[in-house]
């Protein structure tokens, strides 16, 4: 999270690599996010991207590729020719075979030659838009060619997933952290570039309404959803070496967790804010293998209809194989075993080819005594409730009880809500554009560091273990347009609880 110092810290000359620059992350998300941010006066006065890639593009055509990209993806389309003329300036593109020492001192002459231009050392970031099994290749070879030997001037960006397991992530730390500092590397997680996940240390720590009953004196549990209503969506290789648990729980939703259950920073330098986060994650309470089928839940959706629309089944999509057991829907239910969390269950979930695409952070509290009621006050009692929308839209709601107009004593339940596009407009930036700009700035806050990513795989590497060891007999087991298998509704109902879902058309 940046505040206004981090804000205004000086801006040095910077060049930005993007391998996989003619990619879909690229085209989509990249660079829109740095075209908007040089429109907000965000980007060093000197500064210069280059796209990197396999397409045979020239820089007139790429700079093309990038333009119809912001066209369609940017947030900011006003003024789009002036604006281009003066934004495409910094933009070039570079063919290359990144298994090849000649692409890499094409960049280091590049580097010296902006700096001498800008008559300043300029400061480099490579980011990897790339397959993961090339970013070791790529980076040994950025390694060798001297241009990461400044850990003060250049910063290395990763993409998720960094390993594959707990045994990868290790090796993959320890190969990285042999050619680069700590403080030069950067493991991506949009997910933490949202406005409305960043808002949770504001709401939790700026509010002493909140702290004081943030604890398991008052809160029942707390649940995290992350749906989307859409299948692999032609992704089927990548997707059949991921799987659920992997693409959407070792990352986002741990660190939501995270987010959620952290102690009160002393300060908000960035591994102050990290070493609380990882203080989480080793609270976190590893499953036996002989308990992983109480606690956790997988599914795989069939063919079906979602909104009119048909959708093949998981098995059928192309490169996946025609009994996988991949899971694309999983439920967990996890402890925090500290003071603060003692029996507080975290029941997390998510999925492909879901109900609706959203995603949700619930935070339930225990009911307040009403003894002092009549009996007919109370038949529509309900405890109070927060819940934190992340996406698609932005809002914060309170849900307490109030007194139904009338002559008796009724009393309902009513949202008090905080919704960001009524306060703010539309103008919250996007989560890439946060994150690349941190990057730029040198500020490590909202990224992964190599002890966090480790541990957030321990915690989750025993239900990988005990899936691979105990393949389902039941998939496909939903289908499109559900919630996910009947057994994570009985995950949350053996309990005495239910799953919290927020009306579709909201």
């Amino acid at each position: 999270m940046m505040d206004t110092a981090q804000k205004e810290v000086k801006k040095e000359s910077t060049v930005i690599f993007i391998f996989g620059g003619s990619g879909d992350l690229a085209h989509r998300k990249l660079l829109p996010a740095l075209y908007n941010l040089f429109l907000d006066n965000y980007l060093p006065e000197n500064f210069f991207i280059v796209g990197i890639g396999r397409t045979d593009y020239t820089d007139i055509t790429y700079r093309t590729f990038i333009k119809e990209g912001i066209q369609e993806f940017s947030r900011r389309k006003n003024n789009l020719e002036e604006h281009w003329r003066n934004f495409s300036k910094h933009v070039d593109y570079l063919k290359g075979d990144l298994s090849k020492q000649t692409a890499y001192q094409q960049m280091a002459k590049l580097v010296k030659d902006k700096a001498e231009e800008w008559k300043q050392e300029a400061n480099a970031v490579f980011y990897m838009s790339v397959a993961p099994q090339m970013v070791p290749m790529i980076a040994e070879k950025l390694h060798q060619a001297g241009l990461t030997t400044n850990p003060a001037r250049s910063r290395m960006v990763f993409e998720k997933p960094f390993g594959h397991d707990l045994k990868s992530a290790k090796e993959l730390n320890i190969q990285l952290g042999q050619m680069f500092e700590e403080r030069q590397i950067y493991r991506i997680d949009h997910f933490l570039g949202k406005e409305t996940v960043q808002n949770i240390l504001a709401l939790r720590f700026a509010n002493a309404l909140f702290e004081p009953v943030w604890n398991s004196n008052y809160i029942d549990h707390v649940q995290i959803t992350a749906a989307e209503a859409i299948g692999i969506e032609g992704r089927g290789s990548y997707y059949e070496g991921a799987g659920a648990l992997r693409d959407m729980v070792q990352n986002h939703i741990l660190q939501m967790v995270c987010m959620i259950a952290m102690e009160a920073p002393v300060s908000f330098a960035a591994d102050e804010i990290r070493n609380k986060k990882l203080d989480v994650l080793k609270a976190i309470r590893c499953w036996r293998k002989d308990a992983v089928h109480r606690n956790a839940v997988r599914g795989q959706y069939s063919d079906g209809w979602i909104d009119g629309e048909k959708l093949i089944a998981y098995r059928q999509e192309k490169g996946v194989a025609v009994d996988s057991p991949v899971e694309t829907f999983a439920a967990v239910k996890f402890y925090v075993d500290n003071w603060r969390w003692k029996n507080v269950p975290f029941y997390v979930r998510t999925g492909k080819a879901m109900t609706t695409k959203t995603t949700l952070i619930v935070v339930q509290f225990k009911p307040a005594p009403h003894f002092s009621f009549p009996v007919e006050a109370g038949e529509t009692w309900r405890p109070n409730r927060l819940v934190i929308s992340i996406q698609p839209q932005m809002d914060i709601r309170l849900r307490f009880q109030a007194k139904q107009p009338g002559p008796k004593m009724v009393l309902q339940p009513v949202d008090m809500v905080f919704n960001y596009t009524d306060a703010y407009g539309d103008s919250a930036p996007e989560a890439y554009e946060t994150l690349l700009q941190d990057v730029i700035e040198g500020n490590p806050t909202l990224f992964m560091r190599a002890d966090q990513v480790e541990r957030a795989w321990e915690v989750i590497q025993p239900i990988l273990d005990s899936w691979q060891t105990r393949p389902p007999v039941d998939f496909p087991n939903y289908t499109p347009g559900s919630w996910g298998p009947e057994d994570a509704e009985a995950l949350i109902a053996k309990d005495g609880r239910h799953w919290t879902t927020l009306p579709k058309d909201k």
